[in-house]
């Protein structure tokens, strides 16, 4: 009789359907990389428009969630040509050494104010741990993700000794938004 319940209930569980994680595909136009810093006390904005973003998320099954992003670091821009000349110099981002600037996680979580997708940050080929907080918003089959994290450029080796302070920290601030795949 126990012989056949743990049959029955092994039966069960090769066949119930697992859970499927969603992947996503991200709508470029309604979407952007962005990126907020104080150089000389003035606020400074810009953005990459060169990058990449799998995304498998599904809120009811995080333990299957992934996130690869990846910026293509000569697309930076703040509008600002000697600004621009800065920070992709080699002492800057450096693109001519190091073309992508990424951020990997398959650690998603829920918080109480939306998610955390726990990851490594890679700028000019340092490693770095990463929390990167966001909220989600899924309906009908489209979700809009907003994300805004400060990273520390010294703590990726980007900026010469003339920088000082300048852009010691930079804020990031994502808009994903993408469509359900099929």
């Amino acid at each position: 009789m126990l012989r056949n319940c743990v049959l029955a209930l092994t039966g069960l569980a090769l066949t119930a359907p697992a859970a499927l994680a969603q992947d996503w595909s991200v709508d470029h136009d309604a979407s952007s990389v962005a990126f907020e810093t104080t150089v000389s006390g003035g606020a400074v904005t810009g953005a990459f428009d060169s990058w990449t973003a799998e995304i498998t998320l599904d809120p009811d099954d995080l333990d299957n969630a992934r996130i690869a992003a990846s910026v293509t670091t000569a697309s930076g821009s703040t509008g600002n040509r000697q600004m621009d000349e800065s920070m992709l110099s080699n002492s800057g981002l450096n693109p001519t050494g190091f073309e992508a600037a990424s951020f990997i996680s398959d650690d998603i979580r829920a918080t109480g104010d939306g998610y955390e997708a726990h990851g490594t940050m890679t700028i000019r080929g340092v490693d770095q741990p990463l929390v990167m907080p966001f909220s989600l918003a899924i309906s009908e089959g489209r979700a809009i993700a907003d994300s805004r994290f400060v990273i520390a450029r010294t703590d990726f080796g980007v900026g010469g000794s003339s920088w000082g302070s300048a852009a010691a920290e930079v804020a990031m601030v994502l808009h994903i938004e993408a469509d359900a795949a099929e």
